[in-house]
């Protein structure tokens, strides 16, 4: 069974908070950070990753923080997790020579086949799931913002 890294559910989840929080407002990464109980400065690479893959989009200033850069409906999972583990692979460092024409192309493989089942997921159909299990308050406004 193919198997997410922490930082790339951790993404998910604050694409998440975001579609259902932001409620016209920018969500901010120190809210998101408490909401996981994590430092903010341990989310802040993945969001900014975000922003540059045009997931999400940043507003700064007083009232800052993120937002959905289109509607979550056009958001796969997918998208999601290939930015966060991006963003985890360039931390991570050299990679062992085993590691990268043995093992990493077998893995590739079958990653390929998961990735197109979780371009299946949208952050519409999870904020929808999110719903049925009441984590979600009553109102929530408009998921998009121009």
């Amino acid at each position: 069974m193919a198997r997410l890294s922490q930082k790339s559910l951790l993404a998910v989840a604050a694409v998440i908070e975001i579609a259902i929080h932001a409620r016209g407002q920018p969500v901010a990464a120190k809210a998101l950070a408490e909401r996981h109980k994590l430092p903010p400065r341990h989310l802040e690479p993945v969001l900014q990753a975000l922003v540059h893959a045009g997931v999400l989009k940043g507003v700064r200033g007083p009232r800052g923080g993120y937002e959905l850069a289109r509607e979550r409906r056009r958001i796969s999972v997918a998208e999601i997790v290939r930015v966060a583990e991006a963003t985890a692979a360039a931390e991570a460092g050299a990679t062992p020579a085993l590691v990268a024409r043995v093992v990493g192309p077998a893995i590739a493989h079958a990653e390929k086949a998961f990735e197109s089942a979780l371009a299946t997921v949208t952050i519409e159909s999870l904020c929808q799931e999110a719903e049925k299990h009441g984590l979600v308050e009553a109102e929530v406004a408009a998921d998009f913002n121009i």
